[in-house]
């Protein structure tokens, strides 16, 4: 879905693919393009995740905001967007200024991040006297006097002879001067060394092999700079690695949005909660004895690290599928449990009233008429 919002005075360009309610990740492009450089990750991720991508102000189809701008106001326009998408936290990923755009909005509001992906770019890309150079001749000869170099950077020669290397150019030459002029001087005047440096977010880092822009150095620069970052390096690419390799940039986001095992307790304790609820959640952490202990912490990290944090499936889907398991097999309590649940999920009573008829199909009548007796005593609680 795509629309126009008010974001900061601004009629920016929004789009959002996937469930309402999942996971959320926002895709931020890089100087001189569009949402559209993140398509084929929006398609591939939507199935699991809320991707929501916007053009940043003076780009694709968003308004050209009236004088200049700093890193710091781009990413309050971000945080904007959140808002009115109504999301309170997601995954950030950035190529180029997006990737300095979303250092800054876990810097700001590190609350609202749930992980950093940062893609070909740097604490700072320098010199600011290029960017700056850049800015004043965007304006006096527009975008086509810098658009050869730019094109070379950002993909092969190969790519750019293609037909979506020719319509990366086309979305170039489209940018507005004073839309690309802004931003490349937000960009002279970025350096998020000291505030990055204090960041506590899970992070990745990608980088292509051949940039020219932000060259691997610079990556490896800013994986050192935040705590516990991992670094992922792409052969053969250049600077907007999505285009070019995109099941490369897709399978590097997916899998580091995956627990891994150091990672499957919080995880599975962060999505347990969103899931069940935090007072069902604290009523059975207060249960737990020494008896159940090590049980509990199991459960945590295979179910709800290692299956239900997974990216791949929404929270409707897995709970859909956790439904009728457990009306097959006939397990009564967690079925209530999960019942329960949907108001989390977004499952529905017709998805509900759907999968028990799969049940009756695959598993019996019997199991279907129980559930059906579960669902309707549930139902019948008090809210």
């Amino acid at each position: 879905m795509t629309s126009f919002v008010d974001i900061r005075g601004l009629a920016t360009h929004v789009a959002i693919d996937g469930p309402p309610g999942a996971p959320a990740l926002l895709l931020l492009h890089s100087l001189g393009s569009s949402l559209h450089v993140w398509d084929a990750q929006a398609e591939a991720l939507s199935r699991g995740l809320c991707v929501v991508r916007y053009d940043l102000r003076g780009h694709g189809l968003t308004e050209v905001g009236s004088g200049a701008c700093t890193i710091d106001e781009l990413a309050d326009d971000a945080l904007a967007v959140l808002d009115a998408c109504g999301i309170a936290a997601a995954h950030v990923a950035g190529v180029s200024i997006g990737g300095v755009i979303a250092q800054a909005i876990a810097a700001r509001a590190p609350a609202r991040v749930r992980s950093l992906i940062l893609c070909n770019t740097a604490l700072a890309i320098p010199p600011p006297e290029m960017w700056r150079a850049r800015a004043q001749q965007v304006r006096a000869e527009g975008v086509e006097a810098i658009a050869d170099a730019t094109l070379g950077r950002w993909v092969s020669a190969a790519y750019l002879a293609s037909a979506p290397g020719r319509g990366l150019r086309h979305l170039l030459l489209r940018t507005p001067r004073e839309g690309y002029a802004a931003a490349a001087e937000a960009l002279a005047a970025a350096d998020m060394s000291r505030s990055s440096a204090a960041l506590r977010i899970p992070t990745l880092v990608v980088a292509g092999e051949l940039d020219p822009s932000t060259p691997v150095a610079m990556s490896e620069a800013l994986r050192d700079a935040i705590p516990g970052a991992r670094l992922v390096v792409l052969p053969g690419a250049r600077h907007i690695p999505m285009l070019e390799y995109p099941a490369a940039v897709t399978d590097a986001i997916r899998g580091f949005l995956t627990p891994g095992d150091a990672e499957l307790a919080a995880a599975g304790a962060r999505v347990r909660a969103e899931v069940l609820g935090d007072a069902h959640v604290a009523r059975a952490t207060a249960a737990i004895t020494a008896l159940d202990r090590d049980f509990q912490a199991y459960i945590t990290r295979a179910a709800w690290g290692g299956v239900w944090a997974r990216p791949h499936f929404d929270r409707r889907t897995r709970s859909i599928v956790t439904l009728a398991l457990l009306a097959g097999l006939g397990h009564d309590h967690e079925l209530a449990l999960h019942i329960r649940a949907m108001k989390h999920t977004g499952a529905s009573p017709a998805d509900l009233s759907e999968l028990l008829m799969h049940v009756a199909v695959y598993a019996g009548v019997p199991a279907a008429n129980t559930a059906l007796r579960i669902a309707k005593q549930v139902a019948e609680e008090s809210p």
